[in-house]
C-alpha cells in the first residue's frame, strides 16, 4: 500500500474469489484464457484470410445470431476499431441526412457529437436528460435514423429498447449496445443496427466492433455505399459487409480478441442463452442495489429502479466517506476497478455486473466495502 492509502487488510474469508469488477476491459474468465493458450501454437500468428481464423469468425457470427435469436434476414457484421470508431462509420454509412440522438451520458453524447461534426449531414436532433436518467424518444419525421443507447456505461442507466411510436419504415433504429450486448434482454425486431464491442459482457479484449443488422439497415448500407458520398475504405460498411459475409475483416483483427469472444458467447449459449446470462446479471444487480438500499452510507445513483442497469451499477457514497480512498484500499487488497467514471465527478463507485462476474463475488464485494468503511471509521 502507498503511504497515502490507509493500512487496512480485508480478512481473506471476506474476499471475492475474483476481484475484477471493471466496466471495460472486463473480467475474462480463466477458462477462456486457458483455451486460448491451448491453441496458441496453431491459431495465434496465422493469417486472418485462412480457414482457422475464418472458422473462428464464423463461430462468433453464428454464436451471436443464436444468442440474440436474430430474425430471418438479420446478419452479424464485424470490423476493427471498437464502438468509438463505429460512431464515425455510422455517420458515413447509416445516416442519410439527419439523425436523432438520445443523449444521457458520456458515451451517448459522443455519437451525437460525431453526427453534428459531419459536414455532409444536417444538424442532428439531440434529446437530453440529466445523468442518472434517460430521455423519452418520440418519432420525428425530419430524421432517418434514431440513435439510442441500451446501457449508458458512464452512469449505469439502462433503457428499454423500442421503436419510437409513429416511426416509419424508412427510419432506422441504431442502438449502442457496447456494455449491454450479452447481458441485457432485448427484442431484435425493435432495432436495425445493434452494435457493440467485446470487452464488456463478451469478456474479451477491445479493438473490434460487432453489429446485428436488419434487412432495412443492409439496404441502407448498400444504397449509401453506391452513392457519390466519399467514404474512407476502412470506414466503409459495404466493405465490412462484404468481408463479414466471407467470415473475415477488411484489415487484420486481433485474433485473441475474436477467440475470447467466441469462448464467452458459446459459454453463454451452452448454459441457456441470453435469458441465462441476463438472469445471472439480475442476481448481481439484486445484490448490489439491495445492499445499497439498506446501507446507511450508500445509495443507488439511479433513483428510478426501472432504469437501473443490471450490468453496470453506480453507487453514491455519503460525503463522510471518500470514494477514492475506499477504492485505493480495495485495490490494495486485490479488488480492482471499482472507481467511478471520471467525468461524472461524483463521490461514487461503479461496479460491473457482467455475466462473467460471479454473483457470489458481488455479494463478497459488498461485505468487503462494509468492512473497509467500518475500519475507516
Amino acid at each position: 500500500m502507498s503511504a497515502s492509502t490507509p493500512q487496512i487488510t480485508i480478512p481473506a474469508d471476506l474476499l471475492p474469489a475474483d476481484g475484477r469488477f471493471g466496466c471495460g476491459p472486463s473480467k475474462v474468465r480463466p477458462e477462456a484464457v486457458e483455451a486460448l493458450a491451448a491453441v496458441g501454437g496453431s491459431y495465434l500468428g496465422t493469417s486472418h484470410r485462412q480457414e482457422p481464423v475464418r472458422y473462428m469468425v464464423s463461430r462468433l457470427r453464428n454464436g451471436l445470431a443464436e444468442l440474440f435469436a436474430l430474425p430471418d434476414g438479420y446478419e452479424i457484421m464485424l470490423g476493427n476499431g471498437g464502438s468509438t470508431v463505429f460512431w464515425d462509420i455510422a455517420t458515413f454509412g447509416l445516416i442519410e441526412h439527419r439523425s436523432l440522438h438520445a443523449s444521457f451520458g458520456e458515451f451517448s453524447s459522443k455519437f451525437a457529437a460525431a453526427s453534428a461534426a459531419a459536414p455532409f449531414l444536417d444538424a442532428p436532433v439531440v434529446v437530453t436528460s440529466e445523468p442518472g436518467t434517460h430521455p423519452d424518444v418520440l418519432a420525428d419525421p425530419t430524421v432517418d435514423a434514431y440513435a439510442l443507447t441500451h446501457n449508458e456505461t458512464s452512469t449505469g442507466v439502462a433503457m428499454q429498447l423500442a421503436r419510437p411510436e409513429g416511426a416509419t419504415d424508412g427510419q432506422l433504429v441504431l442502438v449502442d449496445a457496447t456494455s449491454a450486448a450479452g447481458g441485457l434482454r432485448f427484442d431484435p425486431t425493435q432495432t436495425d443496427v445493434y452494435y457493440f464491442a467485446p470487452q464488456k459482457c463478451l469478456a474479451s479484449d477491445g479493438g473490434l466492433w460487432l453489429a446485428a443488422v436488419s434487412p432495412a439497415a443492409i439496404e441502407r448500407i448498400e444504397r449509401i455505399g453506391a452513392s457519390d458520398r466519399w467514404i474512407p475504405e476502412s470506414l466503409s460498411l459495404t466493405t465490412a459487409l462484404d468481408n463479414s459475409r466471407k467470415d473475415q475483416t477488411y484489415n487484420t483483427p486481433a485474433l485473441a480478441t475474436v477467440f475470447l469472444a467466441v469462448q464467452q458467447v458459446e459459454w453463454i449459449n451452452d448454459n441457456g442463452g441470453l435469458h441465462w446470462a441476463a438472469s445471472r446479471c439480475d442476481r448481481s444487480a439484486d445484490t448490489i442495489y439491495g445492499w445499497a438500499d439498506k446501507s446507511e452510507y450508500a445509495t443507488p445513483f439511479v433513483a428510478d429502479d426501472a432504469k437501473r442497469s443490471h450490468v453496470v451499477a453506480t453507487i453514491d457514497l455519503d460525503g463522510s466517506i471518500d470514494a477514492g480512498t475506499l477504492c485505493k484500499v480495495l485495490r490494495a487488497n486485490g479488488i480492482v476497478d471499482t472507481e467511478a467514471y471520471r467525468k461524472l465527478g461524483r463521490n461514487q463507485i461503479r461496479i460491473a455486473l457482467f455475466p462473467a462476474i460471479d454473483p457470489d463475488d458481488v455479494a463478497a464485494l459488498t461485505a468487503c466495502i462494509d468492512h473497509v468503511v467500518e475500519q475507516l471509521g
